[in-house]
């Protein structure tokens, strides 16, 4: 062969190598993600499309049912159903519970419809705005959605920037195109819980106005700017067109009048358009004014460029997953980049291009030097989510601790925030769950906040008397159950909350606090009943509350979206101290295998919709269990937690619409898997520890930012060889079944080699164990 023509096929050979290494180190990773996992079942996601952490989530809306049978349609879209009622700009992603669902908006030809019309549509039949759809004709991916409308053979399709969407819709050509403009329309509905609306038409391709609502959020305010891409031939408003239990006000229909306010109001435009028109639409949203969402629009959609809208959340959410990157199978990498565009949802923007937001106090602040957020899940992301955001996140932590404590300066309790949106506290879950949330990222190094206004609002919060017993728990050491419902898991979660503030405290040489704060984060033991081996009711005189049944669940009960099975285990802050009281090692694993095993009744946790993804008495789908399958490392047996974690990513997790078990929970359960398959979980979410299960994948590689990543590779990896053999560290053999935070933001690499038999040496050494023990008695 000629000289020159070796070299030159060496030459090609080495270019098209460097291609090939090129192109995988820029892989398009958000062809992995699958929006419509979790629509399915109960994992209440929504398709619809976002950017990271967007305040903006505009999208389809299925059905809303009135409140006492909406627990389906939390996030508004439920996979199973046929009819698409319209398009609207907030929804919550994966919550248990449910509000938003605003400013919906449904384009139509023909006939003027001014409700949506029943859900039971027989297909062919018209009976309202609502139109059928069918999945074949729609798909999302991140940042962008689109569906075929089809009773009016329109195509929607949509896009987002961080507080504005942006709508393309191609129409038949008709004399009779509308869009209807629904300022009445919410998730999880009622009567009266819209208390006011308001619309204005300062020109005839512009929209503004507000509504005030009183839901599950109350009182919101939230405010929008629409601009359509052509001019609107003419208009109309609707008064009192809505649904009080069954009865109908018929509604009044005024044309061309340029401001309306009201309870039950609506709004219709007319169009007349060529065969294949698109109009375009493009909406800002804020909480503090009109003019702030028109600013919103200007700055982030300056004209009707739909594409590069969607190239640019395209390129967000590219960014986005590339946090961490994985070797693995198709499905695998489907779940895992779905789970990372999960837990990127939430919590949200909350402010203006210009920094302003509504607070608390309902008063107008400036965010000043930091991003404000909302949509705060805390007795969910505390657990896990808040540890992936340490570790790929850490800058966008201080952001959160700072929103927090704006939340802490506003709040007329002058109290942290519990289950926090919009502005709007809830109260709806228990404990103060800013403690560990605020905790670990001080623990962590991650301090760019006000560290004695931290310390201060933790401290005021977890003294508030008057909230959900804690004044009882301070008093007693623990919550009586006639004065207080859900009172054994309050007790609980104080404790832990307790100690993560107590870590703070010794760091700040806070000396008496610590030592305070670590004696209540033990008052686990005064709910302990040492005969059943149960957490157990007490009521004021100091008895056990009777009868017990520690299978049973329900709502407002002893235990929290729980029973005994799932609460008896939440000592993460004192894991060996719990060993012994259930009778050591070996009475504590027996019991833990019975966990997984036992099923108990039906009847027995009939009506709490929330302990969902059962392994016996495991409820992976509620977040009160899914630290359970660690504790087998505490008592020496980590292969058994390799052989658990296994078994649930394999059978609660998959990349279909009914792919999450439960309430995704504003990214929780995604947290879960993505720490779970790399090998480690934090069982304490504020110590800075996160103990070994089993990697799931062969490789992941998570960027820390600043140049430094952390490699974790699986030698000999395969479905069969899920058990860890021996570890390595940076290359020197590691024998811990735990690894610290601090380790991992170094940098380096982490290498397990895998089999298919358990080695019983690994790990098994108390030496070699994580430690857990509250010093003293």
């Amino acid at each position: 062969m000629n000289k020159h023509w070796v070299l030159f096929s060496i030459f090609l050979s080495l270019a098209l190598f460097s291609c090939s290494r090129k192109n995988a180190a820029v892989e398009d990773l958000c062809k992995y993600v699958n929006p419509f996992i979790g629509t399915g079942t109960y994992g209440h996601t929504y398709p619809g499309p976002s950017v990271p952490f967007g305040m903006i989530q505009p999208g389809p809306e299925t059905n809303t049912r009135y409140f006492r049978q909406s627990y389906k349609w939390c996030a508004g879209y439920h996979y199973d159903d046929r009819t698409i009622m319209g398009f609207s700009q907030t929804h919550f992603t994966g919550c248990g519970h449910s509000d938003l669902g605003d400013f919906l908006i449904m384009p139509m030809v023909g006939k003027l419809y001014t409700s949506a019309g029943p859900d039971s549509v027989p297909a062919g039949a018209r009976w309202g705005y609502r139109s059928h759809y069918s999945h074949n004709d729609e798909e999302a991916s991140p940042g962008y959605y689109r569906v075929m409308l089809k009773d009016d053979h329109i195509n929607a399709e949509i896009t987002s920037t961080c507080r504005a969407g942006l709508y393309r819709f191609t129409f038949p050509g008709s004399d009779s195109t509308r869009f209807l403009l629904d300022m009445i329309h919410s998730i999880y509905e009622f009567p009266g819980k819209v208390t006011y609306a308001y619309i204005r038409m300062p020109n005839d391709s512009t929209v503004m106005g507000y509504r005030e609502t009183r839901g599950y959020l109350r009182p919101r305010f939230v405010y929008f700017a629409m601009v359509f891409s052509k001019p609107f031939n003419s208009f109309g408003t609707i008064f009192e067109d809505t649904l009080a239990y069954g009865s109908r006000k018929y509604p009044h229909i005024r044309m061309n009048f340029r401001e309306i306010g009201g309870q039950y109001i609506k709004a219709f435009f007319n169009f007349k358009t060529r065969e294949k028109e698109q109009i375009l639409v493009k909406i800002g949203i804020s909480s503090v004014s009109t003019a702030g969402a028109m600013k919103n629009l200007q700055a982030e959609i300056p004209d009707f460029n739909f594409e590069r809208v969607r190239s640019d959340a395209r390129s967000a959410w590219s960014k986005e997953l590339a946090k961490i990157t994985i070797k693995g199978t198709q499905k695998q990498k489907e779940i895992f980049y779905t789970s990372m565009y999960h837990a990127a949802l939430a919590p949200t923007v909350y402010m203006d291009v210009d920094g302003q937001y509504r607070g608390i106090d309902k008063e107008v602040h400036t965010a000043s030097g930091f991003t404000n957020y909302t949509t705060f899940s805390l007795w969910d992301i505390y657990r896990t989510e808040a540890q992936l955001f340490t570790l790929i996140r850490p800058n966008m932590m201080n952001d959160f601790v700072n929103s927090l404590l704006a939340c802490y300066d506003q709040s007329p309790h002058h109290v942290l925030p519990t289950w926090i949106s919009y502005a709007c506290e809830t109260w709806i879950m228990i404990g103060y769950h800013s403690l560990p949330f605020i905790s670990d990222a001080y623990l962590k190094g991650i301090r760019g906040y006000d560290i004695r206004k931290a310390y201060e609002a933790m401290k005021a919060s977890s003294t508030a008397g008057w909230y959900q017993g804690c004044g009882y728990y301070m008093k007693n050491g623990f919550i009586p159950s006639d004065k207080e419902i859900e009172s054994v898991s309050k007790t609980l979660e104080y404790a832990m909350d307790d100690w993560s503030f107590a870590q703070v405290a010794k760091d700040m040489g806070k000396e008496d606090d610590y030592k305070e704060y670590m004696k209540r984060s033990a008052y686990y033991k005064n709910i302990f009943d040492t005969k059943t081996r149960f957490m157990r009711a007490r009521t004021s005189d100091g008895k056990w509350r009777e009868p017990f049944d520690p299978f049973f669940a329900k709502y407002g009960g002893d235990y929290t979206e729980a029973n005994a099975w799932q609460y008896s285990w939440y000592v993460p802050q004192d894991v060996h101290s719990l060993i012994d009281l259930m009778g050591g090692p070996d009475s504590f694993t027996a019991k833990l295998d019975s966990t997984f095993i036992l099923k108990g009744t039906d009847d027995a946790t009939r009506n709490v919709e929330d302990i969902s993804g059962c392994i016996g008495q495991y409820a992976h789908g509620n977040e009160p269990s899914q630290h359970i399958p660690y504790l087998y490392v505490y008592a020496g047996k980590p292969w058994k937690t390799q052989e658990k974690v296994v078994q649930i990513v394999n059978t609660l997790y998959d990349n279909t619409p009914g792919g999450i078990c439960g309430n995704e929970d504003c990214g929780q359960l995604s947290a879960w898997y993505i720490l779970t398959v790399m090998g480690f979980y934090p069982v304490n979410p504020a110590e800075g520890v996160y103990i070994f299960g089993t990697p799931m994948i062969p490789e992941a590689k998570i960027d820390l930012g600043s140049g430094k990543s952390f490699l974790v590779t699986a030698i000999n990896y395969s479905d069969k060889n899920i058990y860890i053999q021996s570890v390595k560290l940076n290359g020197q053999t590691y024998t811990k079944s735990f690894i610290r935070h601090a380790d991992i933001v170094k940098g380096g690499t982490l290498e397990y080699t895998m089999g298919p038999l358990p080695n019983k040496s690994w790990g098994s050494d108390p030496a070699d164990q994580p430690q857990s023990r509250i010093p003293g008695k």
